[in-house]
């Protein structure tokens, strides 16, 4: 077994080794223009109506600013060269297929075509274990919608559903066949009990000998603890392992304004340290049944990503263990995902990839989350600062 390591995440020098001085110098003039924060509310407008009309005159300004900064590549052949190069680190790579807002059958079949292509390209690639997706991408946003709400198939509905079943089952299949594991991105309050189910049944099938099917618990939800740990008893009594990746949440403001609009109870926690206490303790629940349950502890948090660190120290649980790992976004929080790798841990990079109007919703929320509040300098533009300093450049 490796011997843990201690980490520290205050140390540059280790976090942005991987990136050249001019492409640290090239992060940091994108990290100042996030900090504008008129510029990212202007920018996120125009962006979203290209994309909506796409307009391809934006294409060649996200190309040279952000795109390089966030997104592997337009292709799986375009990751390749950034998935070496995080490996060449110890990071392992994600694939996260960043197409949104599929509406047809057709939309659908492409996304779980290119899904198999990931898969298979994953498999050629030992530091490329999971592929990522979203049930959404495959189906229907209101037909999940009224499934959750029991409301009667019709005989279109019926086969839409059937379909959503055998592309699941087809990406689950092939990767299974491949030993590729598969991350399902937990989605909406209104359409995740579904999602919860689909997943499950994917997870019974093919989880038997060891994880492949992942689901995904957001801790900003009042009751998602106890469907962690409910969801390990069910794991238990029907004889498969669990696979679970561990979330805060990324839909807050919608699913209060709409619990506000429709006068019920929102699902979200009413404040942040009430998140991060579930959040903890879910991490915690993980660890204690980390033979039953592969999980990964998906967050740029680094209190709980320390947590787990300590954890791993105590339990006596081997640092490269399967079932146990850490991950984040590609572009962000480098100094967590580098020193873990460093200290000998599991860690692994969220790459997406695609084409540019296809990730524009996605760097747009980079973009967003990246922006100053109250006039302070973002944590990743201080940390690329530092570096910068640090190397007299």
């Amino acid at each position: 077994m490796i011997k843990p390591t201690q980490v520290d995440f205050s140390n540059s020098e280790v976090a942005f080794a991987y990136k050249s001085d001019k492409e640290l110098k090239h992060a940091a003039r994108i990290f100042k223009l996030m900090n504008k924060k008129w510029l990212v509310n202007s920018g996120s407008k125009l962006g979203l109506t290209a994309f909506k009309l796409r307009l391809p005159l934006l294409n060649n300004v996200v190309k040279s600013t952000v795109f390089d900064l966030f997104v592997g590549g337009q292709t799986l052949l375009e990751c390749q060269s950034t998935i070496d190069q995080l490996y060449k680190f110890n990071v392992q790579t994600i694939l996260d297929y960043g197409a949104e807002g599929n509406h047809s059958e057709m939309d659908f079949n492409k996304t779980m075509n290119e899904m198999i292509r990931a898969i298979e390209f994953a498999h050629t690639n030992k530091s490329t274990p999971i592929i990522v997706t979203k049930i959404t991408g495959l189906g229907r946003f209101g037909l999940l919608e009224s499934l959750q709400n029991k409301i009667p198939f019709t005989s279109i509905t019926k086969l839409e559903y059937r379909n959503i079943l055998k592309r699941l089952d087809t990406i689950c299949y092939t990767a299974h066949g491949r030993d590729v594991g598969v991350y399902f991105d937990a989605e909406e309050t209104w359409i995740q009990d579904i999602i919860d189910h689909l997943v499950r049944v994917m997870m019974k099938r093919y989880n038997k000998e060891k994880v492949i099917v992942y689901n995904t618990y957001q801790m900003y939800r009042k009751d998602r603890l106890q469907f962690l740990i409910d969801s390990h008893q069910l794991a238990k009594k029907d004889g498969y392992l669990l696979g679970a990746k561990i979330v805060r949440g990324a839909y807050m403001e919608k699913e209060r304004a709409r619990a506000t609009k429709m006068k019920y109870k929102s699902p979200i926690n009413d404040s942040k340290a009430a998140t991060d206490d579930l959040y903890n303790t879910a991490i915690k629940f993980c660890a204690e049944n980390y033979k039953e349950i592969s999980f990964c502890n998906a967050t740029h948090n680094a209190e709980s990503n320390m947590i787990l660190v300590d954890l791993i120290q105590k339990k006596g649980i081997d640092p490269k263990h399967p079932h146990v790992s850490f991950c984040q976004l590609y572009g962000m929080s480098d100094n967590i995902s580098f020193n873990l790798a460093n200290g000998g841990y599991n860690v692994a990079k969220y790459v997406p990839y695609g084409q540019v109007e296809e990730v524009m919703p996605y760097l747009i929320r980079r973009a967003q989350e990246n922006s100053a509040v109250a006039g302070e300098m973002s944590r990743e533009y201080k940390q690329v600062l530092g570096e910068i300093k640090r190397r007299g450049i």
